[in-house]
């Protein structure tokens, strides 16, 4: 899809990736991107800085979602691309975790991507074109070490993204699954344990890998070229593969050690 002249949302674009990509579509010629986030005060002054407006925005809350659609239909008269790209780290572990723990990162690691789809795909299949990006990671793909809930929430974006390609792909309704290892934003600052294992990128640098798939209308984006090699490693012997990345876990437990004894406000910065 060409960017050029396009409506476009992106949630989580007080900072990080979501910032970086709307700074990117800016660049490419984007007739409007709306700030979405739910730091409304920070979303505010991102969209200040770019030249655009801001939504404040609990992604998690499917009212809130329906209200930002509505939102922009009567402010730019629809969305061509909506970038679903906000997301929480979570509790770390699994022990300690609580139900509503998981429901908190559910709801906004997955249900967020859910409402999104749901109310955004019937105006963009009346006019038989559109185009999501769903933020998941490369734990998605690999699973994480350290965090249960992150990485069964992303997995589960990374299926969704798949089922919307597959029941919409050929109906005009472009996807694109963002799955990256370790980025620089907030959510990394103190570290990005196994993640970080080939290194970390900058948002921008993400950014660019989205807005090149847009134009391809590639699925899968894979910032870290790694993330590929090991897809295929775990599908050609899966045993070996958990094997590996058993010993990468113990390699890490102090890392995950650490995490567990931060407050929880320095865990969920995404």
């Amino acid at each position: 899809m060409d960017i050029l002249d396009k409506r476009i949302v992106v949630t989580g674009a007080a900072g990080g990736i979501g910032k970086a990509l709307a700074k990117a579509f800016k660049n490419e010629g984007a007739k409007f991107v709306l700030i979405a986030d739910i730091d409304g005060e920070r979303a505010s002054e991102t969209a200040a800085e770019l030249g655009f407006k801001s939504f404040k925005l609990n992604v998690g809350n499917e009212e809130e979602i329906k209200s930002l659609i509505d939102f922009m239909n009567k402010e730019e008269g629809g969305i061509d691309i909506f970038c679903s790209n906000a997301g929480i780290g979570g509790v770390p572990m699994l022990l300690d975790v609580t139900t509503e723990d998981w429901q908190n990162i559910w709801d906004i690691n997955v249900m967020g991507h859910i409402h999104a789809a749901k109310h955004v795909i019937p105006q963009m299949l009346e006019r038989g074109s559109g185009y999501l990006v769903n933020t998941a990671s490369a734990a998605g793909l690999l699973t994480q070490i350290g965090s249960a809930p992150y990485s069964v929430t992303k997995a589960a974006a990374l299926s969704l993204a798949e089922w919307i390609k597959i029941t919409y792909g050929a109906k005009g309704i472009g996807v694109s699954c963002l799955c990256p290892q370790a980025v620089e934003t907030a959510m990394t600052a103190q570290g990005a344990g196994t993640a970080g294992v080939d290194g970390m990128i900058t948002a921008d640098e993400c950014a660019a890998s989205v807005i090149e798939a847009i134009k391809i209308e590639k699925f899968l984006v894979t910032p870290h070229e790694e993330v590929l090699e090991y897809i295929k490693r775990k599908a050609t012997d899966y045993d070996r593969w958990i094997s590996g990345m058993q010993r990468l876990q113990t390699k890490f437990e102090d890392f995950y050690k650490t995490i567990l004894n931060q407050p929880q406000s320095e865990k969920d910065n995404s």
